[in-house]
């Protein structure tokens, strides 16, 4: 009797994988390598970010000229394939956004897209845990030779309606004394970027009457600055 012959595993060469099967791997590969060794992000680096949202990765643009800062800076939450495929209608745009430096996994790279929201067919979330950045409100005060410095900052303003609001308040409380209020110099209000990466010397104002938050910086800058009163430049 003829007994069947076998070949041996080791001689049979794989079948190869078809060029769209190959390129899944080869995403999954380069989506490995990126995770165990990411480029590491760093305040100023002017690149875009990786952060966790939930399960999923997400990518992050800082917000130019607010991306210094060690421990927080702004930055708003982009389509993965920014800028060459539009965000879509149905994402909802978040604004700007406080990002903690430390929740960024790295710089952003294209392997990352596969763990994002839009990879899964899924909307951003209500809460992606991180806080608006908009705008915030200063209060300027100057000499007559236009030295000065910012003597009030108020932020982070969840509406840009707010914004107005207070700079109108602030303005109409000033009017006709801008340059009495503080002797030797002249205040002027204005709103301006929220700068998260200076977050700590602005003041809350949705803690607190913007008035009075005003009225108790004009005191402090009479206590601190007793000369100011002489109106010497």
């Amino acid at each position: 009797m003829k007994r069947p012959s076998f070949r041996r595993g080791g001689h049979v060469l794989p079948e190869a994988l078809a060029p769209e099967d190959q390129a899944v791997v080869d995403a999954f590969r380069a989506l490995l390598a990126a995770r165990q060794n990411p480029q590491p992000w760093t305040p100023g680096c002017n690149q875009d970010a990786a952060v966790r949202v939930g399960p999923f990765i997400e990518r992050v643009h800082p917000r130019p000229g607010d991306d210094h800062g060690p421990d927080l800076i702004a930055v708003c939450l982009e389509y993965p394939d920014y800028p060459y495929t539009p965000y879509p209608d149905r994402y909802t745009r978040k604004g700007w956004l406080r990002c903690e430096t430390a929740a960024i996994l790295g710089v952003w790279n294209p392997a990352y897209r596969m763990l994002t929201h839009a990879a899964a067919g899924l909307d951003l979330p209500d809460d992606v845990g991180m806080a608006p950045a908009l705008y915030g409100v200063q209060v300027e005060a100057r000499r007559k030779n236009n030295r000065g410095h910012i003597l009030l900052r108020l932020g982070p303003y969840n509406q840009a309606r707010h914004t107005d609001r207070d700079v109108d308040r602030l303005n109409t409380h000033l009017e006709g004394k801008a340059d009495t209020v503080l002797p030797g110099f002249t205040l002027t209000v204005k709103g301006a970027l929220f700068d998260v990466s200076d977050h700590l010397a602005y003041c809350d104002p949705y803690e607190a009457d913007a008035v009075a938050l005003l009225e108790a910086a004009v005191g402090r800058e009479g206590a601190l600055h007793p000369a100011s009163s002489t109106g010497r430049d």
